[in-house]
């Protein structure tokens, strides 16, 4: 259904079963795939790239230009994969020459207000709470998830399986199995709920708590951790995929801050 009171391009690609609602707007360079609901007031622009059965919200926006000022109106894309849901006021602002594209990826839940910057790359099944804002180049991994209010700064890595506090500012990477919160934002153990209900066995979520007691808890900096890690842990997908993640941190991953002393940090 495309009702006579939403804007539709005549040049935008619509997939077989899209809704678009009345005083929806649809600009050119724009594709959309079968099944997708497009809500009242809801806006698509130029280079906006949509999956199938997405839903858009009213008041979302996707594929706006960047809120950079280094962006000189190059082609660029913002993508978003199937079954992905944008909330009321969500807005996905396209990729400068940085990247080329913001992705957002399938199965991903973008929760009222939440705002995804210019060249971020979200992965699937990825929870963003209400009012948490992505500055740009932000990399979010499979399954994580960001409660409410969260503020990312620009080129945060946020690993799978993540769970961040609402309310966190973060400013250093997130590696993938955290619980993070507090301020200013610590490791505060493994995400065991979130495993579990993603089918991990007690086992690995025992290595994955033995790989962060060395990491965080043996009083080691990073590069005595990461060797202990790799010299007495099996070589496991899990065990590799923390290692490689800590090692290509460009910022440097949250530690555990000792909250009585936090306030004297410098």
């Amino acid at each position: 259904m495309r009702s006579a009171q939403a804007y539709i391009h005549p040049e935008a690609k619509l997939g077989k079963n899209v809704t678009v609602e009345p005083f929806a707007y649809i600009s050119k360079d724009v594709v959309i795939g079968d099944g997708t609901w497009v809500g009242p007031h809801a806006i698509v622009m130029d280079g906006a790239r949509i999956g199938a059965n997405c839903k858009i919200f009213p008041g979302a926006v996707v594929s706006a230009i960047p809120q950079d000022l280094k962006f000189k109106g190059e082609e660029t894309v913002a993508v978003i994969g199937d079954n992905t849901t944008l909330r009321e006021c969500v807005t996905v602002n396209r990729g400068t020459f940085s990247r080329g594209r913001t992705v957002v990826g399938s199965n991903c839940l973008l929760m009222a207000y939440a705002h995804i910057a210019h060249d971020c790359i979200l992965g699937n099944y990825i929870i963003i709470g209400n009012a948490t804002q992505l500055a740009g180049e932000v990399e979010i991994d499979d399954f994580a998830i960001l409660s409410g209010g969260c503020l990312i700064h620009q080129f945060e890595r946020i690993g799978a399986h993540v769970m961040v506090q609402g309310g966190s500012k973060v400013n250093k990477d997130v590696p993938p199995y955290a619980l993070a919160g507090r301020d200013p934002l610590s490791f505060v153990g493994v995400n065991v709920i979130g495993l579990r209900r993603r089918n991990f066995d007690a086992d690995k979520i025992n290595e994955i708590q033995q790989i962060y007691r060395i990491l965080y808890s043996k009083g080691l900096n990073i590069s005595q951790a990461t060797n202990e890690i790799e010299t007495t842990m099996p070589l496991t997908p899990e065990r590799d995929q923390i290692l490689n993640f800590i090692k290509k941190s460009e910022r440097g991953v949250i530690r555990i801050v000792n909250q009585k002393n936090a306030g004297k940090e410098k």
